[in-house]
């Protein structure tokens, strides 16, 4: 893994042809969930606003996984932060009814366990899967808050949480074998990462978008046309 990602073998352009396109499906979810919120009566800037950040996401990744330098990895890195943060803050006020100052005392104390759990995998695992430590903060987060909606009258935005949560499980498995299983998988399996976190982040926006009031998107969520 000289490279960084299994699928790399030199510094060409269409070197992960695989991590490479696979970041269409980040694409896809972001306008799957913009056709979503556009059917909506109501124009939700929040939620708008989480949609741009997985567009980007897709963006700033192909980007990485094309041509790989510190700027990139800027472009790569940091719309998936801002999105795992800002769904965090999103998830307390609209979801929990939290405070702003609940909100970000709350969005703080998740900033932290994220960076303790990636100091933790940079000391305690092999190099190959350090950098999938700090992800874990993530999907602690989307287990809790599924667990935290029970009881309440949102059975389907728990679903979804708890949907998008085992989803999770199974895409930092893959990222975190890409590197172990290089010597016998040539292609990796990060690829399947970017897959698998575009069915995670299009199911997290579509629990986003679920009208205030309502606990489930149908036919009469939306306006007639």
């Amino acid at each position: 893994m000289r490279f960084g990602y299994c699928e790399r073998l030199d510094g060409s352009f269409w070197a992960e042809p695989f991590n490479a396109a696979t970041n269409a499906a980040f694409l896809a979810a972001a306008l799957a969930a913009f056709w979503l919120w556009r059917r909506q009566g109501v124009r939700d800037r929040s939620v708008l606003a989480l949609i741009l950040m997985v567009f980007a996401i897709g963006v700033g990744s192909f980007l990485f996984h094309t041509k790989p330098n510190r700027w990139t990895v800027a472009a790569d890195v940091l719309p998936i932060q801002l999105f795992a943060f800002g769904y965090f803050a999103f998830a307390l006020r609209r979801f929990f009814g939290a405070s702003k100052r609940v909100t970000a005392a709350g969005t703080l104390a998740f900033f932290g366990l994220a960076l303790a759990l990636s100091w933790a995998g940079r000391a305690l695992l092999p190099p190959t899967m350090a950098g999938s430590a700090g992800y874990a903060a993530l999907l602690l987060g989307l287990g809790g808050m599924a667990l935290a909606l029970l009881g309440r009258p949102a059975l389907h935005r728990q679903n979804l949480l708890a949907l998008a949560g085992a989803a999770f499980a199974v895409s930092l498995t893959m990222r975190s074998i890409d590197g172990p299983l290089c010597g016998a998988l040539s292609l990796g399996t990060h690829w399947l990462w970017h897959l698998l976190n575009a069915v995670v982040l299009y199911t997290l926006l579509r629990a986003a978008a679920l009208p205030a009031g309502r606990t489930s998107i149908t036919a009469s969520s939306f306006p007639d046309r």
